[in-house]
Parts: structure tokens; C-alpha cells; sequence
């Protein structure tokens, strides 16, 4: 029934039509221009009956549909292209969009229910958001970015500006994963996360599963984000040229015989000429002189390709294809003197990252109630990163630190010190998946489903480190720490000790990896969907199983099945009741699991056996409320909670000679919620959102005691913590004002409570360390640290984002070419106000910068951004 296009019926069964409208419902249709969505005013819809609709102000009509069956409806208005579109059972709220005359010449707009999978708003499963929403409010910025958009959405926390991992419902932001048109993308990010690799000029919706959704998705305890790129129009050659602060867009359309298109889809940055102009003018003005740092000028290169081709009415194909590169490299050196301070700074960072992927798919109708899916894909990335940094020190000790430690001192009067860390990896991940879905209208409201997937991926790693550490010393000599030291030096160091309990030493630890791993993903589902007529009442039951086969050099290990029933249960209260279109109730409960991204790390030396690696899992309830109001409101509020278990996490016992991870799969954690949001549908004047999150997240690592942790925060006295990105509240406020047809201003303003944050209890004072070199010799240096303790109360002060922007939209008069200028300013309060956190201090002379105290996510100036559009 919703897969696939139905044939309009001949005149003579209307008769039969007319029997059974005995059983009709009302369903609302509202037409609108579809270029800007604009209410149209006196269209006249023709019903399948023949009776004739005349559409209100708000370009809505009152429909009446059978209970069982699609129909087809038309509207006409002055001006415009005829519509059609298919009312389904499953609906009660239409939107027909029709074109200014010219534009689709012999064209009939058909819109079909939505296939499984299709980007919809769902209470208790996800939120979805538009094109049009997308760019409202992913258009700006330095860099535009759907990830933009998404961080507006209930349940997802604030992240700040160069973030685009923000956490899902409390969950680790590893843990959201993403596809695109159906692809799973394991690092879908540019600049290590500083943004998203979905141009917002190549999506057509985005859709943010965080709540019980179905069986059929997986690989995620948190959240699944599904992105639908733009589909080419079958009948016309479209292009889109856009230019913005940062970057220029192509996009171009060709149509394929009228039964599909290929799309081409690119984007380029140029900052390049921009460095190049600088480093020119530095020779003039020497407060730019640290641009001739920049080796190579920050650079993202993508392109995307879709296409799809119908073949028949049951058979279409359909292919994406994505690359893109992103990097940056830097030279940077600095000397200064200053409180009896000598530093020489010389830091060399150089990042490149690479990564594409292409997928094709096909879906057959070998029946009219079936639908059957097969997809395959292929992509890889490698990102290379070369990094050192280099301090050069010398500082006389202060009078008072040579009376104290005159003794270890001797004659010295001042030190000389060489901090140096080093980076060096290569990583390549090959990936590989498919999967086949079937989908069976059996009748009478129901729908089964099954389908399986694979996915395979190997990852490649050649890294070396080579980082400073600085521990109390008794730290180092209580446990397996100072293995690598010598009998005679680990004798000294327990005399020192004895003498000095406050000492510290300061030592390099070495961490190389040269690995090989494949992991291999089984997943497989089947569920049951029920609908009752009206859609009065709806449920899915469904199963989900994965499996994990992981194999190395030396090694391999496998999980048991991870079981994940699912069931959800959908209640219409009622329709139509005064000033209310409905109400709607839903609850939902199931078990989800994802692989640890760390375990592409793993190694023999690790003494993982089989069934002893484990995926994360979570057991997540959720029930929700939806109310939609009359004029295109709705409120829909949902609480959660969930229970984290069998959470992999890594406990590094830092020592003299090389790091020890030792992975753990026993970490748990509590999470709940209730997240709100008030929407407006899009209209003539005005519309928008406000969402507003509570979360209350707490972890435990038994393993994790303080030892230094690849895991999301520390731990207290109990076990249990919150993470390091948990925030209590999250506000946002989207508003669009359309003053004049042409001119939308776009306004979002957010409140997010504090991060974690230490406690200050002393003083900055003095203390000494023993610098211990790879070569075994040592000497005394003064450093300076202030003492602080984890408290669960302490945080750093709100977030304010305040952004604008500006847009003038126009038209040709045929209506064929379009076009849009916009200028926008984010982080606006910068000029007034800016979160605080603690201040720092020099740890080498111990003077506190009491400017310093911005919390380190926020920007302490606004960021202005341009960008212009023409679409034909």
C-alpha cells in the first residue's frame, strides 16, 4: 500500500467507492506554494468522489477519505500546475505542494506514504527536521553544518562552537552514529570533530532516533542519526552555485529519461588565497606575523553523488557515493622572558584525513503488499596525524623553594628544562556492509518485516608516543609503575621518598601500536507492526540480535548474541476536540548494543578471551506525549531512562616505560530524562521551535580507580560520576519572522547548564619534582600547582548562544531561478557575557592569569558569516 505508486482507478468503480465511504474518516489538507510554503488561499481540491473543497485561509480543507484504502485527491489554484496526491490510511494530515505554471510543465505531483525508514517525527522514536529547517538553521556559520541543526533538538546536549559530537540523551558522543541514505558512516567528521561532514546544500532531511526505535536499526546505545541526501528531479536539469564565509557549493542535476537523475554534489573551502594574502601583508604589519605559522591553510574538499532510476513501478535502483578530505598544518615557534622566565616554544602539527564511500541499493515490489530491499556499500578512511611540541625552560628556583630543598639543590640556583611530547600515527579503516530488508503487508493492519546485515571493518594502526607525565611519587613506586626502573634508581627514589613524601616525578611514557584488526558485525531482525483502522492504536514487537567477531594478530575473540526485544505501543486519545487536532500517547521499551569503538585498538597482549568482549548495551523505556493544536502547533514531551551496562572502558597504568591498557567490559551507568518541545509548522509570518532537556547521567568504572582512563570522566569515593560533557539543562529557542514575503530572520537563542568542573581548596604554591630522562639520570625542578577536588556540585557557570541571521529570498518571474542572500552573527553575547570556569596559572612561575577564566568550549567573540545562493 506504501510501496509503491498506485494507478488512478477508471471512473466506473466510484460506484463501489461509494459503498464503502460508509466508512469514511476526515482527514486536513493543507495546499501551499512550494518554493515558500505560503498557504494558498481559495485552492479548490477535487476529492475521489468528485465533491469539491474550497481551501481556508491557512490553505486548509476538511477531507473526507475512506478508513481502508489510498485515494487520490486533486487541487488546482490560478497560477499554478495541477497537484495530485495519494491520501493514505495511515495519515490524517496532508501537505500538497504546487508549483508556479512554467516550472513543470506536464508533470503530476504524486506523493506516496512514507517507506520504512523515510525521516519522520515519531514520539517515543526520533524527531526530524527538514530541508527547509536544515537551512534555516544550519546555513551559518564559519563553516555550515547540519550537525548545526541537530544540536538544537530535545534530548541532544550543548556542545559548543567547534563541536559536532555533541551526547545523545547522556550518552557518550562516540556513541551517536550516523548514515547517510542508509549507509552507516563510522566517523562521519572533519577536523577531529570540529564539524559533520553533511553539507546542509546536500541534505533533504535528517532524522535523530534517540528513543526505542525499531528493530530494524542498530549499532548504537544512544542515538542514530539518519541523513537523507537531495534526490535529482527525473524530468529537469537543476544546478545550485552557493558561496559562503568558508566555502563554495556546486550542485547539479541531470534528469535520466524521466524515470530518475543523477545528482553531483561538491564543496571546497578557500582559505588558502586568504593565508596567502595575510602572510603577504605580515610583512608590513607585524601583529600578523603568526599567520606565517600556518604551513597549510585549514582545507575541507567533498563531493557527493546520488542517482536512482525506476526502471518499473516496482523496481527502482538507487546509489550514493561520498569523498572527502580535511586537514590543516602548522609551524609554530615563540620565545619569551618574563618573570624570570626564559621558554622557547617550537610546536609542528600536521593533520590530514581522508574518506569516502559508495553504496548502491534496489527495491523490488514483487507483490503489491511486499517490499524488498537489498543495499551494498564499500568505504575507507585514513588519517594521518604528525605532531611535536617542544618547551625549553630555564628558571631560577625561587629563595624560598631553596630553603625548603636546599639540600636536594646542592649549588644549583636555577634549572634547565626540555618538555617535549610526540605524536606520530597512521590510522586506515576499510569498510564494508550489506544488507537485505523484506517488508510483508500481510492485512488487516499488519505488517512483518525481517532482514540481516553485515558489515565488516578493518582497521590498520601504526602510532608512536612519546608524552610526559607528571604523578606524586609514591604513585609511581606503590604499584607495577617503576617496573622499568633500574634496582640502583628505584633505591634512590625510596630514599627520596622517605625524605620528600610531597615529591612528584615527572617522567616519558612510551605507547606504541602497530596493528591489524578485522572486526566482522551479524546482525539480524524481525518484527510485527499493527495498525489499527484510523490508526487508533499501533504496536511493534521486534527482535534484534548482533554478533561480534573480532580478529588480530595472534588473536580472535567473539561475543555471545546480543538479544534486543523491542516492543512499542502507540495510542490515538482522540481527534478533532475543540481547539485540539489530537492527542497521541506512546510508551516503548527495548535492549540495543553497540560496539566499543577502542576495541579497533585491541591487542594480544590485552589476554581478552573469547566471550569476554562484550558490547556496550543499554536497556532504555521511554513514554511520551504528542498534542497538535489547531494552526500548526504541537507540543510533544517524552520522559526516559536507561539502564548502561557492559560498557567497555580503559584503564592506562602510566609508568616508567611503556603505557598498560587493560580494557575492562563491566562499566554501568544510570541515565534519565524528560525532554519538551513546542513547535510551530512553518507558515506565511512566522514559526520555529522551543526545546528544552533535563538529563541526569552517572557512570561507574569499578576498574577505573585513578589511574588514567580512556573513559568520559572521573570517578568519586563511591565509584559513581557524572561525565565530563553532562549538563543538566538544555534550552533552545528556534524563531523564524517573515516581516515581507522576501525577508526571513532567523533568530536562536540557547541556555545550557554548567560542565563538571574542579574545586579550588589552597593556595598556588610550590612543589618540587624529580625529572627522571630516558637515559636514567635525574635532577630537581620547581614547579607550581594549585590543589583542587572533584565536586559533583561544582560547575561552570551557564552558556548563552545567542545567533542571527538575515536572509532576502527572491524569484525570477517564471519562478525557475531562485536565489538567497543571508549575513548572520553567532555567539552574540560574547560582547557582554561568556561562561566561566576556573582561572589557570603558570605552572612555572606560578602567576594566576585572572583573565582566564572563560570556560573553554565558548567563544569569547562573535563570529560573523555571509553566504549566497542561486538555484535554477
Amino acid at each position: 500500500m506504501f510501496f509503491k505508486i498506485k494507478k488512478i482507478l477508471p471512473g466506473p468503480v466510484f460506484f463501489f467507492f461509494a459503498l464503502v465511504s460508509l466508512f469514511a474518516r476526515d482527514v486536513e489538507i493543507i495546499v501551499e506554494d512550494t518554493e515558500l510554503s505560503l498557504p494558498l488561499e481559495g485552492a479548490v481540491i477535487r476529492s475521489w468522489d468528485g465533491k469539491q473543497y474550497t481551501c481556508d485561509a491557512e490553505g486548509k480543507a476538511i477531507v473526507s477519505a475512506p478508513d481502508e484504502r489510498p485515494v487520490v485527491i486533486q487541487a488546482a489554484y490560478p497560477g499554478y500546475e495541477n497537484g495530485r496526491l495519494v491520501v493514505v490510511p495511515e495519515k490524517d494530515r496532508f501537505t500538497l505542494g504546487l508549483n508556479l505554471s512554467g516550472i513543470m510543465e506536464s508533470k503530476e505531483l504524486v506523493i506516496e506514504a512514507s517507506r520504512p525508514g523515510n525521516s519522520e517525527t515519531k514520539t517515543g522514536r526520533s524527531v526530524a527536521v527538514s530541508e527547509k529547517e536544515i537551512t534555516q538553521t544550519g546555513e551559518i556559520g564559519l563553516i555550515e553544518d547540519v550537525m548545526t541543526t541537530i544540536k538544537l533538538l530535545p534530548g541532544v546536549g550543548y556542545a559548543g562552537f567547534f563541536d559536532a559530537q555533541p551526547s545523545i540523551r547522556g550518552g557518550d558522543p562516540g556513541d551517536l552514529i550516523a548514515s547517510l541514505d542508509g549507509y552507516y558512516i563510522v566517523n562521519p567528521y572533519y577536523w577531529g570533530g570540529g564539524f559533520s561532514i553533511f553539507d546542509p546544500k546536500i541534505v533533504q532531511s535528517a532524522q535523530l532516533s534517540h528513543g526505542v526505535f525499531s528493530a530494524r536499526y542498530g549499532h548504537t546505545i544512544s542515538g542514530l542519526l539518519e541523513i537523507a541526501s537531495k534526490k535529482p528531479s527525473p524530468v529537469e536539469t537543476e544546478f545550485e552555485l552557493g558561496v559562503n564565509t568558508s566555502a563554495a557549493n556546486f550542485n547539479l542535476s541531470l534528469p535520466l529519461f524521466g524515470r530518475g537523475g543523477i545528482m553531483f554534489m561538491g564543496r571546497v573551502t578557500y582559505y588558502d588565497p586568504f593565508v596567502w594574502l595575510a602572510k603577504k601583508m605580515a610583512g608590513l604589519d607585524e601583529s600578523l606575523e603568526a599567520i606565517n605559522a600556518v604551513r597549510v591553510a585549514p582545507y575541507i574538499r567533498s563531493g557527493t553523488l546520488t542517482g536512482n532510476y525506476r526502471f518499473y513501478d516496482d523496481l527502482e535502483i538507487y546509489a550514493t557515493g561520498l569523498w572527502g578530505s580535511d586537514g590543516v598544518g602548522v609551524s609554530y615557534e615563540n620565545s619569551s622572558d618574563e618573570d624570570g622566565l626564559e621558554s622557547r616554544s617550537d610546536m609542528f602539527f600536521d593533520w590530514n584525513n581522508y574518506q569516502g564511500f559508495i553504496a548502491a541499493g534496489l527495491n523490488w515490489n514483487p507483490r503489491e503488499n511486499m517490499l524488498l530491499n537489498f543495499s551494498a556499500g564499500t568505504g575507507y578512511e585514513q588519517a594521518k596525524l604528525d605532531a611535536d611540541i617542544v618547551n625549553d625552560i630555564h628558571k631560577p628556583f625561587s629563595e624560598e623553594f631553596q630553603q625548603r630543598y636546599g639540600e636536594l639543590l646542592g649549588a644549583a640556583e636555577s634549572y634547565d628544562f626540555n618538555a617535549e611530547n610526540t605524536f606520530s600515527e597512521d590510522t586506515t579503516m576499510i569498510n564494508a556492509q550489506g544488507r537485505i530488508d523484506y517488508n510483508w503487508e500481510i492485512g488487516g493492519g499488519f505488517l512483518a518485516a525481517a532482514g540481516v546485515q553485515e558489515m565488516f571493518s578493518r582497521w590498520l594502526v601504526d602510532s608512536n608516543y612519546r608524552i610526559l607525565s607528571e604523578i606524586p611519587l609514591d604513585d609511581l613506586l606503590a604499584g607495577d609503575r617503576a617496573a622499568g626502573l633500574s634496582g640502583a634508581d628505584k633505591s634512590l627514589l625510596d630514599d627520596l621518598y622517605e625524605k620528600y613524601p610531597e615529591l612528584y616525578i615527572n617522567f616519558p611514557a612510551a605507547f606504541a601500536m602497530n596493528i591489524d584488526n578485522k572486526l566482522y558485525t551479524s546482525s539480524g531482525y524481525t518484527l510485527l507492526e499493527y495498525n489499527s483502522p484510523g490508526r487508533r492504536f499501533g504496536a511493534e514487537a521486534g527482535l534484534r540480535v548482533d554478533h561480534f567477531y573480532l580478529a588480530g594478530s595472534g588473536f580472535s575473540v567473539q561475543t555471545m548474541p546480543a538479544l534486543n526485544p523491542r516492543i512499542n505501543f502507540d495510542f490515538n486519545v482522540f481527534r478533532s476536540k475543540w481547539i485540539f487536532n489530537s492527542l497521541d500517547l506512546s510508551a516503548g521499551t527495548g535492549l540495543f548494543s553497540s560496539m566499543n569503538k577502542m576495541v579497533s585498538l585491541a591487542d594480544s597482549l590485552y589476554g581478552i578471551e573469547d566471550f569476554d568482549l562484550k558490547p556496550n548495551r543499554s536497556w532504555t523505556s521511554v513514554a511520551g506525549a504528542k498534542l497538535e493544536f489547531a494552526g500548526g502547533f504541537s507540543f510533544n514531551i517524552e520522559g526516559y531512562y536507561k539502564y548502561i551496562y557492559d560498557r567497555g572502558y580503559v584503564p592506562v597504568e602510566v609508568g616508567i616505560g611503556e603505557m598498560s591498557p587493560e580494557p575492562y567490559f563491566d562499566g554501568v551507568g544510570r541515565v534519565w530524562g524528560i525532554d519538551l518541545m513546542i513547535r510551530k509548522l512553518q507558515s506565511r509570518y512566522w514559526d520555529g521551535w522551543i526545546s528544552y532537556s533535563y538529563n541526569h547521567s552517572r557512570y561507574r568504572d569499578p576498574h577505573g580507580g585513578n589511574s588514567m582512563s580512556v573513559t568520559a570522566g572521573g570517578s568519586n569515593e563511591d565509584g559513581w560520576y557524572y561525565p565530563s560533557y553532562h549538563r543538566f539543562h538544555n534550552l533552545n529557542l528556534v524563531f523564524n519572522l517573515r516581516p515581507a514575503r522576501r525577508i526571513n530572520i532567523y533568530t536562536r537563542f540557547g541556555l545550557a547548564s554548567g560542565l563538571q568542573l574542579s574545586r579550588i581548596i589552597g593556595g598556588i604554591k610550590s612543589y618540587p619534582v624529580v625529572v627522571y630522562e630516558e637515559d636514567g639520570s635525574m635532577k630537581f625542578i620547581e614547579k607550581y600547582r594549585r590543589e583542587t577536588v572533584r565536586d559533583e556540585n561544582n560547575r561552570t557557570t551557564i552558556s548563552l548562544p545567542l545567533d542571527m541571521k538575515f536572509s532576502i529570498l527572491g524569484y525570477s518571474r517564471s519562478g525557475k531561478a531562485q536565489y538567497e542572500v543571508y549575513v548572520a552573527v553567532e555567539n552574540i553575547l560574547a560582547l557582554v557575557y561568556t561562561s566561566k570556569g576556573n582561572t589557570s596559572f603558570n605552572s612555572y612561575t606560578g602567576k594566576e592569569d585572572t583573565g582566564s577564566n572563560s570556560a573553554s568550549y565558548g567563544l569569547p567573540i562573535p563570529v560573523p558569516s555571509f553566504g549566497f545562493k542561486l538555484s535554477y
